[in-house]
């Protein structure tokens, strides 16, 4: 509680809000209803209701949990996947979209065909919705299966569009995880070009390009490797291709 109160009172004093023009109050209010600090306060709810509330609150401490979510702020790689949903949010809400609609049309269709036959396993819309799900993310329990002919026959149907369904989301998200990841990697040869401008790099230099490797979540190699591609291109064009003189 001591924690969250010292950040809700410290946000701002970051680098980033030194030239808002926003008061202090509502930078607060800000980062009071950002994801970390939202997760930071759902940690220490069940701590202030127990104070308050005498009922057994207890079984709300699993809500402490969600501080494993605080990672994200650590891991560069949770940080690229976050970015990833985030371009890609409305793809991809579209794309559930469509899924939940193939999921009702596929739990209306085995309800209607296999309702009479097995009453017990597929009583209701609601109940077939357990089979649909299974079929259209291609777990295949194997509790819930259709029996008679015309099921079965909607059944394949309904796992043929399945497998082109669940692959939507998927294709989404590594597309734009490759992107995410090649966007960073121009940043940081963008810096190195402007760096190596003078056909070295200074100590000064040097340390810049390492820090905004650390903070674009790069490896010693790709950064290496960067450097010396735009070291090796430099001094290339520095020498003349036919007569191998010093251009000026």
């Amino acid at each position: 509680t001591l924690e969250y109160v010292l950040r809700l009172w410290s946000c701002v004093d970051k680098s980033v809000h030194k030239e808002s023009t926003l008061t202090n109050s509502k930078i607060r209010i800000r980062y009071f209803f950002s994801p970390l600090a939202l997760i930071d306060l759902i940690a220490i709810l069940p701590t202030i209701l127990m104070v308050f509330v005498s009922v057994d609150l207890r079984f709300l401490r699993v809500l402490r949990l969600m501080r494993i979510f605080k990672l994200t702020r650590y891991s560069r790689a949770m940080q690229l996947l976050l970015n990833s949903f985030k371009e890609e949010s409305s793809s991809l809400l579209a794309a559930f979209f469509i899924m939940a609609v193939v999921l009702i049309i596929a739990s209306c269709g085995i309800y209607l065909i296999e309702h009479d036959v097995q009453p017990d396993k597929f009583g209701s819309i609601p109940a077939a919705m357990w089979w649909a799900m299974v079929t259209l993310t291609t777990v295949g329990y194997g509790d819930v299966v259709p029996v008679t002919p015309l099921g079965r026959l909607f059944g394949g149907a309904i796992t043929l569009v399945s497998m082109g369904m669940v692959a939507i989301p998927t294709g989404l998200l590594a597309s734009s995880f490759s992107e995410q990841l090649r966007k960073r990697r121009q940043v940081f040869t963008d810096a190195v070009h402007e760096a190596v401008e003078d056909g070295h790099l200074s100590p000064i230099e040097e340390e810049h390009l390492e820090n905004l490797r650390y903070k674009l979540g790069l490896s010693q190699q790709e950064a290496n490797k960067a450097i010396h591609n735009e070291l090796k291109n430099r001094n290339r064009n520095l020498y003349c291709r036919h007569c191998g003189k010093r251009q000026d």
